[in-house]
């Protein structure tokens, strides 16, 4: 029996999957510190998947995260990762760049979004940041290619914003990344232990929110994540897309598409096998 291990799962996983996370939300996933390393012995899976996970990382625990999804890998195991795709999120702002300069409106709208994509989860201070602001908007200018570029994700978040407004209440739950929930009260302590500063001060509540998970740490291309995974030892790199994979049936476990739509397609996909 194939043995499939999906890390950071969040809300998407999958019965037949071993499912970890931060923090577990159903009895199908197990909750782990992945800074921590991954809790399975060497050579223990086939398959090790996970999606917008490792941007949330540094370089340097990047890297060791990689070597531990080597490690639990068996000779010939497959790793699939998705992450945001700086490639095409750099393409479009050149492309929503030139046009805007033109005076077209339309572009103009579009440069705004495609700028939160580029920088607004690294810089953010507060949850959801600017992207949650143009997302609960009750008028996007530009609905249909936000919708193009952030996908299913944005239609849920949308239908939230809209579903809380006519109950009189406030979004407040911008989805984050699983990290969100990493070690916040871990890094609270560790504050309180070496700096007398006050818990309502805005030096500790930024502090707390940048180490809580939610920010991007760093973000790859084509290039950067074939040479990440070729260093670990991987090999037979390559692009996919979110219906196309190595991994036999890979539809069927709807981990990034469902009914025929894609969860995240601003994202890139890639596969590779430990030797």
């Amino acid at each position: 029996m194939i043995k499939m291990l999906n890390l950071g799962c969040g809300k998407r996983y999958h019965k037949d999957w071993v499912n970890l996370d931060f923090v577990s939300n159903s009895a199908d996933v197990r909750a782990h510190n992945l800074l921590q390393g991954i809790p399975f012995e060497n050579n223990t899976f086939d398959v090790v998947y996970h999606s917008h996970v490792l941007e949330h990382f540094n370089q340097s625990d990047g890297k060791k995260f990689i070597e531990e999804c080597y490690r639990v890998l068996k000779p010939g195991g497959i790793i699939r990762i998705a992450v945001p795709d700086l490639e095409q999120i750099v393409r479009q702002y050149l492309i929503k760049l030139e046009a805007s300069l033109e005076g077209k409106q339309q572009s103009q709208n579009d440069y705004n979004w495609i700028m939160l994509e580029l920088f607004d989860q690294t810089v953010r201070n507060t949850s959801g940041g600017e992207m949650a602001k143009y997302l609960f908007q009750d008028q996007i200018p530009n609905e249909n290619y936000v919708i193009e570029r952030v996908g299913q994700e944005a239609k849920d978040l949308r239908d939230q914003y809209f579903k809380s407004k006519q109950k009189g209440t406030t979004v407040t739950n911008f989805k984050p990344s699983p990290l969100r929930f990493l070690s916040l009260n871990y890094y609270l302590n560790k504050f309180k232990q070496s700096k007398n500063i006050e818990n309502d001060s805005a030096a500790l509540k930024i502090g707390n929110f940048r180490l809580g998970g939610e920010i991007h740490q760093w973000m790859y291309d084509r290039f950067s994540l074939n040479r990440l995974l070729t260093e670990v030892g991987f090999h037979n790199f390559g692009v996919k897309s979110a219906k196309e994979s190595n991994i036999s049936n890979w539809l069927s476990y709807e981990l990034e598409v469902k009914n025929g739509q894609v969860f995240k397609p601003d994202s890139l996909f890639v596969e590779a096998k430990k030797n």
